[in-house]
């Protein structure tokens, strides 16, 4: 269980400073506390279900990813240009051939 809550603390941790949102601006889209984004995000507490569904449609991943059911994140595309998601096709399999690699 301990695991779990640690994955979790740090997908929502490393979603929020992808998406370049604070804790206070997440919050704020949640209407809950600071605090409250904080404490999920060192481990102290697990968002209750409803925050889980809204966590996931905010950064635009799967609930199965962000409790650690499934591996694989998803990345919208949505309103990309075929020429933008080409290149991030690319960089995706630059990164599992080095990770091949390694």
């Amino acid at each position: 269980m301990i695991r779990e809550l640690y994955s979790l603390a740090e997908k929502i941790k490393s979603l929020r400073d992808a998406a370049g949102i604070t804790q206070t601006e997440l919050a704020k889209m949640l209407d809950i506390t600071r605090s409250a984004v904080n404490s999920w995000e060192m481990g102290i507490s697990i968002p209750q279900t409803q925050y889980i569904v809204e966590l996931a449609r905010i950064f635009g991943v799967s609930t199965d990813y962000l409790l650690g059911v499934e591996e694989t994140a998803t990345i919208s595309v949505k309103g990309l240009s075929e020429r933008q998601v080409k290149a991030l096709c690319e960089i995706i399999n630059c990164f599992n051939l080095k990770n091949k690699q390694d």
